[in-house]
């Protein structure tokens, strides 16, 4: 093999290592490009996640204060219970005494 040949080989070599270069960037293209209408969906599908987690938020901060309002609501109701059955104790306590004084009074 001369000079000149060697050189047209090489040159086969590398226009064929080129080509197959070429098609395997054109064919993994083709398999990896998002079409336009495909971009389109996935900007939509973008925007509802955001109105979603939105969504969310705005569920997360009303039962965070609907929780607020309820554990208020529950400790008021405790506080009146609590002095409900001070005041029924008390109830009680008098009518036993105004029980124990007419008895004295019927018996004496």
């Amino acid at each position: 093999m001369n000079r000149t040949e060697f050189i047209i080989a090489t040159a086969i070599v590398l226009f064929v290592a080129f080509c197959l270069g070429w098609f395997a960037y054109w064919l993994i293209h083709k398999f990896t490009r998002v079409a336009k209408a495909d971009i389109g969906e996935l900007e939509r599908m973008a925007q509802e996640l955001h109105e979603a987690e939105e969504a969310r938020d705005q569920a997360i901060t009303y039962m965070q204060q609907r929780e607020a309002e309820l554990t208020n609501q529950l400790s008021q109701t405790e506080a009146e219970l609590s002095a409900t059955m001070d005041g029924l104790r008390e109830a009680r306590h008098e009518a036993e005494e105004l029980r124990a004084y007419i008895e004295r009074q019927n018996a004496g």
